[in-house]
């Protein structure tokens, strides 16, 4: 993935401090093999709003503390925030690391 260096001036500064944050979001492969739920919040008992296909990518906006799960990567209690009020466990998702790899979730 290129790399391109983003100057911030005038009046356009919120703009492109916007575009600077979306452009800093990375994504992180799933699991192989596995279809992953996104749920409306950090935790099994939130409901199902979409499955991902295996072999999906995710973008990790935040992270947050809820529900340990235990799937390929390990047993983990951090949930990735990849939208607007879907979350999918860091259990299922390869980030490379068993701690946080994004900012967390406000």
């Amino acid at each position: 993935m290129a790399t391109e260096d983003i100057v911030i001036t005038g009046a356009a500064e919120t703009a492109d401090a916007e575009s600077l944050a979306a452009a800093t979001i990375r994504t992180y492969p799933l699991a192989p093999g596995h279809n992953v739920n996104v749920r409306s919040g950090p935790g099994t008992h939130y409901p199902i709003v979409r499955t991902l296909s295996a072999g999906s990518s995710v973008p990790i906006r935040c992270q947050c503390q809820g529900e340990s799960v235990t799937g390929p990567y390990g047993t983990s209690t951090i949930w990735d925030n990849i939208a607007n009020a879907q979350f999918v466990s860091d259990a299922y998702v390869h980030t490379g690391s068993d701690g946080y790899v994004a900012a967390k979730c406000s």
